[in-house]
C-alpha cells in the first residue's frame, strides 16, 4: 500500500466536483476525526468573516496550480535578476509547486493586511535631504510574526468549527510565490511594478497564506491587470529597476540594495539612492491606484521611535546597542548595524554639505567594518569635491516628477 500522502494526492487528481465526497471518505478511512461533516461553501464564507475580524482586509481561496507562472519565474531567475538572493533559486520547485512544501495541501487561503499608517508625510520626508526615508512597511513592528499569529488564530477558528485539519501559515517566511497565489485567489493583479494591486486598496498591504487540506471552493474569476497604458512606476524608479513592464531587476532596486545586499553598494547606484536608508516606495507613491489605499487599523504598524521623521545624523550616530534596542521587534533589525551604517553613509553623501554632516561621517572613519569605512570615505569625497551638486541632475528630476502630483 502506498504511503498516506500519496494516497491523499491521488484522490485529488480527479475532477474537483467530487472533491468533497472523496475528502469525507478519506477522513473516514484514515480515521481522522472531524467534529462534523462541514458545508465547505458555508465554511469558506465563515472563514472570510473570521479573517476580516482578525484584521485581514483582503481574502481569497485558490488551488495549488501555478503552472501559468512557471515560465516567467524561471526566466527571471535565468536572467540573474534575483541577484544575491540565492534562496530564490535554491527552492524554485517548492515555489512553483506549493503542494510539495506541505504535502496534502489542496487549497491556499490568501489574505492581505493593510499596513500604511494614516499620517507619515512620505513625500515631504522623501524630499528632505537631511531626513532618513524608511519604507513605510518597516516603520512599525515586524509583520512576519504578527501576521502568522493572526493566521494561526484563523486556523484555530476553523478547528473550533470542524475539528482538526491540516494547515500551515506563511508570511514571506518560506518558498512561496505569494503574489501569484494572491492574484489567483482574486486579491488583485500583479502590476507593472511587480507588486500586487487592488482596485479598492492600491498596493499598501502585506500578504499571507494558510496552506490547507480542506476542499474549499476556489476563486474562479480571473482579474485582468488594470495598469493600462500607465508607465508612472517605471518612469519614477530612481535606478530604473523596472526594466520593462512587469519585470524587475532586483539588482538595481533600492529595496534590494539597502536590505538584501550584504556587501558594498555599487557606486553607480549610490547617488540615486538619495536619502532612502531602508527600502524604497517610489513606485507605490506614484501609482494612481494608491489613491484608494486604506490607512491601517493595526496599531502594530504605526511608526516607532519617530522613524517617519528622523534626521540622518541622529540615526548614523546610533551605536550597535542603541540600534538593536530601537529596532527590537522591527523588520529593520534583519539588516544589522553594519548595513544600517552603510546605508546612512550613502544618504549622508547625498545630503547638502554641512559641518555637522562632515563631523558625523568623520566619527565613523575608523569604524571596524571595512565596508562601512568604504562608504564613509565615498561620502566624504563627495562633500569634498563639488560634484556634490550631487545628483542635482537625478534628484532634481525626481523632485519635478513628484511635486506636481503631490
Amino acid at each position: 500500500m502506498p504511503p498516506l500522502q500519496f494516497q491523499f494526492r491521488a484522490i485529488f487528481q480527479d475532477n474537483d466536483h467530487s472533491a468533497m465526497l472523496k475528502y469525507a471518505l478519506f477522513k473516514q478511512n484514515t480515521q481522522i476525526k472531524m467534529a462534523k461533516s462541514p458545508d465547505f461553501t458555508q465554511l469558506a464564507n465563515s472563514i472570510k468573516n473570521w479573517a476580516k475580524a482578525l484584521g485581514f482586509a483582503h481574502f481569497g481561496i485558490t488551488d495549488c496550480n501555478l503552472a501559468q507562472y512557471h515560465d516567467d519565474f524561471k526566466t527571471w531567475l535565468a536572467k540573474g535578476f534575483h541577484g544575491e538572493m540565492h534562496y530564490m533559486q535554491n527552492h524554485a520547485n517548492l515555489r512553483c509547486q506549493p503542494e510539495l512544501l506541505l504535502p496534502k495541501t489542496i487549497r491556499i487561503i490568501s489574505v492581505g493586511m493593510d499596513y500604511l499608517p494614516a499620517e507619515t508625510h512620505a513625500i515631504d520626508n522623501l524630499l528632505d535631504d537631511n531626513k532618513a526615508y524608511v519604507s513605510r512597511y518597516a516603520l512599525g513592528g515586524d509583520y512576519h510574526k504578527y501576521m502568522r499569529k493572526r493566521l494561526k488564530q484563523l486556523a484555530d477558528k476553523i478547528s473550533d468549527e470542524i475539528g482538526e485539519f491540516g494547515y500551515r501559515a506563511f508570511t514571506d517566511s518560506a518558498p512561496v510565490l505569494e503574489k501569484p497565489l494572491a492574484e489567483k485567489a482574486g486579491l488583485g493583479w500583479i502590476g507593472k511594478n511587480t507588486l500586487l494591486m487592488n482596485k479598492q486598496a492600491g498596493s499598501w498591504f502585506f500578504l499571507g497564506e494558510l496552506f490547507t487540506d480542506l476542499p474549499l471552493p476556489i476563486n474562479t474569476e480571473k482579474l485582468s491587470e488594470q495598469c493600462g497604458k500607465c508607465m508612472a512606476c517605471i518612469n519614477i524608479c530612481p535606478t530604473q529597476a523596472i526594466v520593462a513592464p512587469f519585470q524587475l531587476d532586483a539588482r538595481r532596486c533600492i529595496s534590494y540594495l539597502t536590505i538584501e545586499l550584504k556587501t558594498s553598494i555599487p557606486e553607480a547606484f549610490r547617488p540615486l539612492i538619495g536619502n532612502r536608508i531602508y527600502g524604497c516606495d517610489d513606485c507605490q507613491l506614484i501609482c494612481p491606484w494608491n489613491r484608494f489605499a486604506k490607512a491601517t487599523e493595526q496599531q502594530q504598524f504605526q511608526p516607532r521611535h519617530q522613524l517617519d521623521d528622523r534626521d540622518l545624523i541622529e540615526l548614523f550616530l546610533w551605536d550597535e546597542k542603541t540600534f538593536l534596542q530601537k529596532t527590537e521587534g522591527s523588520a529593520i533589525r534583519r539588516i544589522g548595524h553594519e548595513c544600517w551604517l552603510r546605508n546612512i553613509a550613502v544618504a549622508l553623501g547625498n545630503a547638502p554639505t554641512t559641518e555637522a554632516i562632515i563631523e558625523a561621517l568623520q566619527q565613523r572613519l575608523h569604524y571596524p567594518s571595512e565596508m562601512v569605512r568604504e562608504h564613509v570615505l565615498w561620502a566624504l569625497e563627495r562633500h569634498a569635491s563639488q560634484t556634490n551638486q550631487r545628483a542635482d541632475d537625478e534628484r532634481f528630476k525626481l523632485k519635478k516628477k513628484l511635486n506636481p502630483l503631490y
